[in-house]
């Protein structure tokens, strides 16, 4: 028995509402009648849905984690459907495939693109892409919150210092992250003016940064970032979807707390300063460093912006960065680094505690007293058996629709990971408009799937295959 819990769903179709009024509102600003027809579209339609599912009579019982899983996956069917209204009724005469796939493409903050030049598009449109993306980020945030039972203890442990769990208590805590969320959105926004992007990118860029998302608002990102030390900003901006959404309200709030607070962060700090020395040293010939800095900003955050580069031996490495990922409570997506680096540990621990059986290994992470259980192991372990099993599906059927292996087998890590398709992953020119029905319909359910947690898919299979 079903037990939606659709009343999640009406907040964003609100928040699509305002955002169709802002563009309504930008539209007359700069004279942009072109497509203005579309935000009033999409304005009713998303606020008749708002109306309808928030006065739907929800039952007293409390929803089980499997409905729990099918509420959030019809939330990233039902609003990108509402998000490709202004794609589908513009004046570019898009299919409605097309404007679903870009939709879901900046939802997920995928970024794959079925325009293949930005410059034929009006600014309007570029804005309600990027749009597309900030909502998609935030509806990514609330998802970890509603799907909390799925995680670990230990991450739904340190996010008790910052949410409730109540159900009384759900308006403030939303409250609460969409403030925080909003906020690092505006100062990214006015960081990036500060040094010398026009307002009209800095409001698109900063809508992508936040969201870990792909899309940009003009074709090449040399279009924008010309200068060393804008590369090294923008690089540093990335790092606000790898880093813990609440990293931010830790550091102000530190002294009140203990190490533990947000340990899963100082992992991060380590990882990335360990990567960028890395690259420092070996890979930063030719005064290349800056660019090797966005790279693997952009990879650790599963953004995926590049500036042009021919370093073809790069690539795999940039691919495995986009594969271990940020933070659990980011935008980011990946296998996320302090669940690896866990399972590493776990495995090295189990492997000389049978060359030395008299000693006592402690599963510990550094720098804090949280010990990971065994239980949460399994966890990490069906992770990554999913994930391969996932990326091996994709990568064949891709394979069978007619792109050859290795475009397929990166685009499969790109999809499941949510980044888009750049020159650093060797899949910059990769044309998403003429791929067969078939094969958009592929990614577009495999992005979805990479962004709701791929332990979901295995609670799905067990509510068919193991019912008691």
């Amino acid at each position: 028995m079903f037990n939606l819990q659709v009343r999640y769903l009406s907040f964003f179709f609100g928040i699509v509402s305002i955002l169709s009024f802002f563009n309504i509102i930008y539209s007359y600003y700069l004279n942009l009648y072109l497509n203005l027809d579309t935000y009033y579209y999409s304005l009713i339609i998303s606020f008749l849905f708002f109306i309808f599912f928030y006065k739907i009579k929800i039952t007293k019982q409390k929803p089980n984690l499997y409905n729990k899983i099918l509420t959030v996956f019809l939330g990233y069917v039902l609003v990108p459907l509402i998000l490709s209204i202004p794609f589908y009724f513009s004046i570019y005469n898009i299919t409605f495939l097309d404007s679903f796939f870009e939709s879901v493409s900046g939802f997920t903050s995928t970024g794959f693109t079925i325009f293949e030049n930005i410059k034929h598009i009006d600014q309007s449109l570029i804005l309600w892409r990027s749009s597309t993306q900030w909502i998609g980020g935030l509806y990514f945030l609330f998802s970890i919150i509603f799907l909390i039972d799925i995680y670990d203890d230990s991450f739904k442990k340190t996010l008790t210092n910052f949410i409730s769990f109540d159900s009384s208590e759900i308006l403030k805590q939303a409250i609460k992250i969409f403030f925080l969320y909003s906020s690092l959105t505006f100062l990214i926004f006015v960081i990036l003016n500060i040094f010398s992007i026009r307002s009209f990118d800095s409001l698109n860029l900063a809508f992508t940064l936040i969201s870990s998302g792909g899309f940009l608002p003009v074709n090449d990102l040399s279009n924008i970032i010309k200068e060393n030390f804008q590369i090294v900003i923008l690089s540093l901006l990335m790092l606000f979807s790898f880093f813990s959404i609440f990293f931010s309200y830790n550091l102000i709030f530190f002294r009140k707390k203990n190490i533990n607070f947000f340990y899963e962060d100082l992992h991060l700090i380590i990882y990335f300063i360990v990567v960028i020395s890395i690259f420092f040293l070996f890979f930063s010939f030719n005064n290349e460093f800056s660019n090797n800095l966005l790279a693997v900003s952009s990879s650790v955050s599963n953004i995926g912006f590049s500036l042009k580069t021919n370093e073809k031996n790069l690539q795999l490495v940039f691919l495995i960065l986009v594969l271990i990922g940020g933070s659990f409570f980011s935008t980011s997506s990946g296998l996320r680094f302090i669940k690896i680096y866990s399972l590493f540990k776990y495995s090295i621990n189990q492997i000389l505690s049978f060359s030395r059986p008299k000693n006592i290994f402690m599963n510990k992470l550094i720098f804090t007293k949280i010990n990971f259980d065994f239980n949460e192991i399994n966890k990490y372990f069906l992770t990554i058996i999913i994930f391969i099993l996932s990326f091996f599906t994709l990568t064949s059927l891709l394979s069978l629709s007619g792109i050859e292996f290795e475009k397929s087998f990166k685009l499969s890590i790109l999809t499941l990971m949510n980044t888009v398709n750049s020159s650093i992953y060797g899949l910059g020119e990769f044309d998403f408009n003429n791929l067969h029905f078939f094969t958009k319909y592929i990614l577009i359910f495999f992005m979805i799937v990479g962004r709701i947690e791929l332990l979901t898919i295995l609670l799905i299979l067990k509510k068919f295959l193991f019912k008691n």
